[in-house]
């Protein structure tokens, strides 16, 4: 339970660095460290400090940017947190916020602020009325660290590990995101997917594409009776090879069922889905 009651999108920025590590003035040097642009855009989007706050508190040691920016470098990297170099600040204060934010679906939430914004640049209406839904299968790593609980086997892609499933737009924009043992049905873990956007306000979403994963009476009943979303099962040709886009049922567009989230930023959610689909097995952990 987050202890900030003022949500992201409220921060006034502006705060200097109280220590001397130099993380105000550090040079940019990675790939994954924000531009002046990018970070223009996203400070005010982050939670309010607790200092700010009537709860009150000391003030964050470190520069949001440099901290901001240290979190990209881990998640561009794939690498451990106490492999951090060392021109950011310390790992330990690194994690402490990445773990609070975690706990307070802030990714979500910027991600429902931002999408909106890059959807209107695009000549789009901000609310999306369809989308594509997928779901992958992720080895576990080498060093065994993901718990038995939410672990699993996937006898379909001989996996064994975690199943991520995401909700875009048809602009590859991420709507929402849950994870699985990796036996989970991929109608199960839409079913949360879908649910989890209409908990978090996307009231205009209509109509979802999927592939064969998702064909299934049962589920696309239930997200037409309880949600009011029309689920669209997209069948590969026969005896087609390799990578091609696929048109939509009843439409000359062609979104693409299957096609990878086209670099959006890692979102999450928090929400708890209401419902679960007939023969559900349980639901997806959302994130």
């Amino acid at each position: 339970m987050s202890l900030n009651r003022v949500l992201p999108g409220g921060a006034t920025g502006g705060r200097p660095c109280t220590c001397e590590c130099g993380c105000l003035t550090r040079v940019p040097r990675y790939p994954s460290d924000l531009t002046d642009q990018q970070w223009e855009q996203l400070e005010p989007l982050l939670p309010v400090m607790l200092c700010d706050t009537e709860l009150g508190g000391r003030p964050e040691k470190h520069h949001r940017r440099t901290m901001v920016s240290a979190l990209f470098y881990v998640l561009d990297n794939g690498i451990k947190r106490r492999a951090l170099p060392a021109d950011f600040p310390p790992w330990k204060t690194v994690w402490g916020m990445s773990a609070r934010w975690a706990r307070d679906g802030v990714a979500a939430d910027i991600t429902d602020l931002l999408r909106p914004r890059v959807r209107a640049a695009a000549g789009r209406e901000p609310e999306p009325s369809a989308g594509i839904v997928d779901a992958q299968s992720v080895h576990e790593s080498a060093e065994g660290v993901v718990p038995a609980a939410s672990s699993g086997f996937d006898h379909h892609k001989k996996d064994c590990g975690r199943k991520r499933h995401l909700l875009t737009d048809t602009m590859g924009l991420l709507i929402t995101a849950a994870v699985s043992p990796a036996q989970a049905a991929d109608r199960d873990g839409a079913a949360v997917l879908l649910d989890c956007a209409r908990t978090r306000g996307r009231t205009r979403l209509a109509r979802v594409w999927g592939d064969n994963a998702y064909n299934g009476g049962a589920f696309a009943a239930w997200a037409a009776e309880e949600l009011g979303i029309t689920v669209e099962v997209v069948t590969q040709p026969k005896g087609q090879k390799g990578f091609q886009v696929l048109p939509a049922a009843g439409s000359s567009s062609a979104p693409t069922p299957g096609s990878p989230a086209g670099g959006a930023a890692p979102a999450t959610t928090n929400a708890t889905p209401a419902t679960t689909p007939p023969g559900s097995t349980g639901p997806p952990t959302t994130r």
